[in-house]
């Protein structure tokens, strides 16, 4: 199989490139990534020199790139490439614009033209807008994102499915719930409440903290996502959730007390406009194509997350560029001014 994945150097997408190079010996794979700032080489220096594997440091934007690749002969794509960050949606739209619709826009046409045989497309379970308590959203329902980000991987998944529907390219839209797990950029909730934790600095809360949300293991979504390219025939969208939500504030607590540190770090700060209360999506149809069911409960997930994060303090430190500084500081220490001016 000769795989093109896009985004490979990000959170998802390093742990993909792992799995595959490690489930697979036949395998050729492209990585195109942008590296933007929560891109990272290092997140993958332990493969780098893998003959199996290439890196092209590229924006998926770019026609021309993208069709230099894919006219060499690539089985399938799976794109994971997306500006993801809520709050850097809400200050800034344009990047989420460019990436998440024109990048896969991009895609999609030179994987027609080029006869490409399957494009998994990476979604999130925030197309659907809120859920309220005693429901799931499952693949019929219609969409109604809630932030410029979410909007944004909507159109995508819009425009994705058009190009099945219009020009039978197979396609499948993978939506997922949270993920979480080693070498996720700390602008990220469970990132982020573990780096300041370890240095006894208030974790913030937005709002309540009540806000629900299902969290999945990266391991477990990347074996979906392997299922998705195994599968027979498989085609169309796909929910993938571990089916249990839980509070930001419970996650919190959780972080706290596997680090031994006071409650009184939390600190709750003004919430995000537009904040989705809820989200809870039937992961039923594809449990049933493929067999796939998560494997790690979130209390085993949490605490082996955490402790990799607290063995590589110094990637924790590498991330925390000037770019992640100016964010935080923004976003956190200035968010009154900062949400007023936007």
């Amino acid at each position: 199989m000769r795989l093109l994945v896009t985004g490979g150097a990000g959170f998802i997408g390093s742990n993909f490139v792992r799995h595959l190079l490690r489930t697979y010996r036949n395998i050729e794979l492209i990585n195109l990534d942008k590296l933007t700032y929560a891109g990272n080489q290092a997140n993958l220096a332990d493969i780098s020199e893998d003959h199996r594997y290439r890196f092209i440091q590229g924006d998926i934007t770019n026609a021309s790139l993208v069709n230099s690749i894919l006219e060499t002969g690539v089985d399938a794509v799976v794109n994971l490439a997306a500006e993801t960050h809520v709050d850097r949606s809400i200050y800034d739209s344009d990047p989420f614009l460019q990436t998440n619709v024109l990048g896969t826009y991009c895609l999609l046409r030179s994987a027609r033209k080029h006869g490409v045989t399957l494009f998994v497309h990476i979604s999130t379970d925030e197309v659907y807008g809120s859920v309220p308590e005693g429901e799931s959203r499952d693949e019929h329902t219609a969409l109604s994102p809630s932030s410029p980000y979410a909007a944004s991987k909507a159109a995508a998944d819009h425009l994705a499915g058009a190009y099945d529907r219009t020009y039978g390219v197979p396609i499948v839209i993978l939506r997922s719930t949270n993920n979480y797990g080693p070498c996720q950029y700390p602008e990220k909730l469970i990132p982020l409440f573990v780096s300041l934790a370890l240095e006894d600095r208030p974790l913030p809360v937005y709002g309540d903290g009540k806000h629900l949300r299902d969290w999945m293991h990266v391991r477990d979504f990347c074996k979906a996502i392997t299922l998705a390219l195994e599968a027979p025939g498989l085609r169309g969208i796909y929910n993938i959730s571990r089916g249990e939500q839980i509070t930001n504030l419970n996650v919190a607590d959780a972080i706290l007390g596997h680090l031994g540190k006071s409650a009184s770090l939390i600190t709750h700060i003004q919430d995000r406009p537009g904040h989705d209360r809820r989200y809870a999506i039937d992961s039923s149809k594809f449990r049933q194509a493929t067999g796939w069911a998560p494997e790690i409960a979130f209390a085993d997930g949490l605490k082996e997350t955490i402790a990799w994060y607290r063995a590589n303090t110094g990637w924790l430190r590498s991330t925390r560029s000037t770019d992640f500084q100016q964010y935080f500081e923004r976003n956190y220490k200035r968010r009154g001014e900062t949400l007023e001016s936007n």
